[in-house]
């Protein structure tokens, strides 16, 4: 699902780690038919009065933002949006850990900061998962790491990757695991980059007609 935001002449979209308090139309748009190419996630589209030639996008949250110049034609929107998509997810592909070295990195992990955990996961795999940084099935020894996370710092994967195979061995928050989880090294900071990821989406559906919106289709 594509969605389209038209911005007024007194408001601009505020880049990532920012905020502004701003009113948006939103209308449901530049879906796979309008915009050849786009086939999967969530795209918002932004004209804005004060973008006069450049586009921009990168990844807010969970979606790609594209902005571009509010004067610019419907053409060479359907031209140009899937083309800056197609960008941002070729240089998230290139810098996302393969399956392979997420395993990799469960192992190193858990040999150097919980070495009486013996299990090991069956397999981990990217997931499109938007409640969730990641999950443990205890059963079949599966974990699943939010596609969300592609991108971010390997510290920040690897707090999740942690906190996931602590898992294997205790099912609960419970006063163990969070013992076992308190020796990663950077526990704080990584919170502190999941909370603020999350403050940045819940940001961007901020406008009250988008709420609607994806209320209504829900």
């Amino acid at each position: 699902m594509t969605y389209y935001f038209s911005m007024s002449n007194h408001q601009s979209f505020v880049p990532e780690g920012q905020s502004e308090n701003s009113h948006a139309f939103v209308e449901q748009t530049l879906d796979g038919e309008t915009l050849p190419g786009i086939s999967e996630g969530e795209i918002v589209v932004i004209r804005s009065t004060r973008r006069k030639k450049n586009i921009s996008a990168y990844r807010q949250g969970g979606r790609i933002v594209v902005s571009i110049p509010a004067r610019m034609s419907k053409a060479d929107e359907r031209e140009m949006v899937p083309q800056m998509v197609a960008k941002i997810r070729a240089q998230e592909a290139a810098a996302t850990m393969s399956e392979e070295t997420l395993q990799a990195r469960v192992d190193q992990l858990l040999t150097e900061l919980a070495p009486e955990i013996t299990l090991r996961p069956s397999s981990i795999n990217w997931r499109g998962m938007r409640e969730r940084w990641g999950s443990c099935t205890g059963t079949d020894r599966t974990i699943r790491i939010s596609d969300r996370l592609k991108g971010a710092p390997d510290y920040v994967v690897d707090y999740v990757l942690f906190h996931e195979a602590i898992h294997l061995q205790y099912f609960d928050h419970g006063p163990e695991f969070k013992a076992l989880l308190a020796r990663f090294p950077r526990e704080d900071q990584a919170e502190a980059y999941l909370s603020g990821y999350e403050a940045a989406e819940n940001a961007l559906t901020a406008p009250e007609a988008l709420k609607k919106l994806l209320n209504k289709e829900g």
